[in-house]
């Protein structure tokens, strides 16, 4: 079963609007990037409690927590991250959250397996501080990344065979590396996906789309993912409006037609 939530702040930085706009469309859960112009890992202990209070008012709840975590250079400064990191597993469980989005770090163009130990050193060292915390470290595949495409994104998971480290799969990202998501990705990821971003888009344009319009395989995933008897988040990531390296804006009417786009292929694929 497919739980739908999404990045509210691709809605509005209002608090009020994201959630009023999450109840309107039926949705009871959103992952938690930002809020009031401010990242998640940036919020204040008060503004934690105010959105937490807000949430429970409303019996909604996070997701995951959306971090920027491992979105810096590889060879930037580590600890200082590694205190973020330790941030956004205080602000997982403050919310009850299981899952952290997180990435594996920028390398430059072309060089990504000349990296791939100082990676793997990293990432190791977050399992490392998450190790006894109920936290669910969520790698997504991401632009530039080391695991930007299918092979390299599974030899992560190879590498550091955890419970504590599954993927979140994106269509869209990995259409914008020229793969074909479900053709070429799913059959080698297929056992690491705990966590779906809902975005799609178009190959030859390298433009975002809802899901179904473009070259992401979306249906196909979704199709073979309930068969398999997926169950979890379906984060809707629209990026309809503006689509930047640390965040993305669709607005409230942008942000409708995705869900809804969404929901029309649940529908026929459970038809």
């Amino acid at each position: 079963m497919f739980i739908l939530s999404g990045f509210a702040d691709e809605i509005s930085d209002d608090l009020q609007v994201q959630l009023d706009t999450l109840e309107k469309l039926g949705i009871k859960f959103l992952e938690l990037r930002g809020v009031w112009g401010k990242n998640v890992l940036e919020l204040t202990d008060e503004e934690a409690e105010a959105i937490k209070k807000e949430l429970d008012k409303r019996g909604m709840g996070v997701s995951a927590i959306g971090s920027p975590i491992g979105k810096i250079q590889i060879d930037d400064p580590f600890e200082p991250h590694l205190e973020a990191f330790r941030r956004a597993i205080q602000l997982a469980e403050f919310f009850g959250s299981k899952y952290i989005r997180m990435f594996s770090f920028f390398v430059p163009e072309g060089q990504a397996d000349a990296y791939r130990e100082q990676v793997m050193e990293r990432l190791r060292a977050f399992l490392e501080v998450v190790e006894g915390h109920p936290i669910v470290l969520l790698h997504e595949n991401e632009r530039h990344i080391y695991g930007d495409i299918p092979r390299r994104c599974r030899d992560i998971f190879e590498t550091l065979p955890s419970p504590q480290l599954r993927m979140t799969f994106d269509p869209a990202n990995f259409v914008m590396c020229g793969v074909r998501p479900f053709t070429e990705a799913y059959p080698l990821l297929q056992d690491y996906i705990e966590y779906l971003h809902i975005k799609d888009g178009l190959m030859k344009e390298k433009r975002v789309v809802p899901a179904g319009q473009g070259d992401g395989e979306v249906r196909e995933l979704l199709a073979a993912l309930q068969k398999k008897g997926f169950e979890g988040f379906a984060s809707l990531e629209p990026h309809l409006a503006m689509a930047g390296d640390f965040r993305g804006f669709s607005g409230p009417e942008l942000f409708e037609v995705a869900v809804n786009a969404l929901r029309g292929l649940l529908r026929e694929i459970e038809a």
